[in-house]
């Protein structure tokens, strides 16, 4: 827009008066300083995944049912297998918080016991494939060649082994028991790990900083814990974060068709089998807690490794 005459002796140089301006005393060094510290990885990864509201309301969810299957048989008055007939298919009360079952015992207490053994069968399964998958597929990845090739073909055999009936053949062969569920959920669940973490260590192997750790003599070993491993830490969390839902809701099917884990013991496939009675005679508290949990479990692990692949991906990096 043009400005008129009068615009123009208002905002023209010789009519800003002095006082308007005064000069800043500012070293040479100051003037070159950055405004805002930098930002690790890490750090950036943390910042991103807290602007993610719904990654972050399903990390508090965890962390609370994580407290509470800690805490929760403490606080509750009732044993977790003490049967009591005479209050059997009690509703939610102030005495009883989520009701009573077919034999008496208390819901609430049965509940975060079964979110004990729930989260201990996940994070023992994560645990292991984590371990296991990182060991085999940095090996295939690194060395390459033969070896590589050899590693895969054994890889892609077990890959083609129905999951779910080698779980049961296995639970069958040695009898239902906590120990049994972990190691038939992990006897091929690894294979989605080391095919990860292989990809990932064949990309970055061919980088500077892994050829200039070569040239110096380093030992394979080290360079891939040092310089191969934490590189790939971001697809390998993701990945563990995925294993953990689908291990808790294996042990609950297990458990729910008798090959897991077995009465008295509370697990909330468990729970389940044991309700599917009392929800036709209109107790639905009985199935209601359990299949809560088991869902909202899932649901808070899955969209915490959506929340977790979006914030450890360098590509979104501001």
């Amino acid at each position: 827009m043009k400005l008129g005459k009068q615009d123009e002796r208002t905002y023209s140089p010789a009519a800003v008066p002095d006082e308007w301006f005064r000069w800043q005393d500012t070293a040479k060094g100051d003037a070159e300083a950055v405004s805002r510290p930098s930002l690790s990885y890490w750090k950036d990864a943390w910042r991103r995944l807290k602007g993610n509201k719904l990654a972050m309301s399903g990390f508090v969810f965890l962390i609370l049912l994580s407290v509470m299957a800690i805490v929760g048989p403490i606080l509750s008055p009732f044993e977790v297998n003490k049967t009591n007939l005479p209050n059997q298919f009690q509703a939610p009360s102030q005495t009883h918080w989520f009701g009573t079952d077919a034999l008496g015992r208390d819901v609430f207490t049965r509940t975060w016991y079964g979110a004990r053994i729930s989260l201990f069968v996940g994070l023992m399964a994560a645990l292991i494939d984590f371990t296991i998958g990182i060991i085999y597929g940095g090996i295939a990845g690194y060395k390459g060649g033969r070896a590589d090739n050899v590693m895969m073909r054994i890889i892609e055999i077990l890959y083609g082994l129905p999951y779910l009936l080698v779980v049961i053949l296995l639970l069958v062969v040695l009898g239902p028991s906590l120990s049994t569920i972990i190691i038939a959920l992990t006897i091929t669940g690894w294979v989605g790990m080391a095919r990860i973490v292989r990809g990932q260590v064949l990309q970055i192997k061919n980088y500077e900083f892994v050829l200039a750790s070569r040239s110096f003599g380093t030992k394979a070993s080290r360079i891939i814990r040092k310089n191969l491993l934490p590189n790939t830490m971001g697809p390998i969390i993701v990945q563990a974060t995925l294993t953990v839902p689908s291990a808790i809701f294996a042990e609950a099917f297990l458990s729910f068709i008798g090959l897991g884990i077995q009465a008295p013991y509370a697990s909330w496939g468990v729970m389940a089998n044991d309700a599917l009675g009392a929800i036709q005679s209109g107790n639905w508290w009985t199935l209601f807690f359990p299949a809560f949990f088991i869902s909202f479990t899932m649901f808070a692990f899955n969209v915490l490794g959506d929340g977790l692949q979006d914030a450890l991906d360098p590509r979104l990096r501001k």
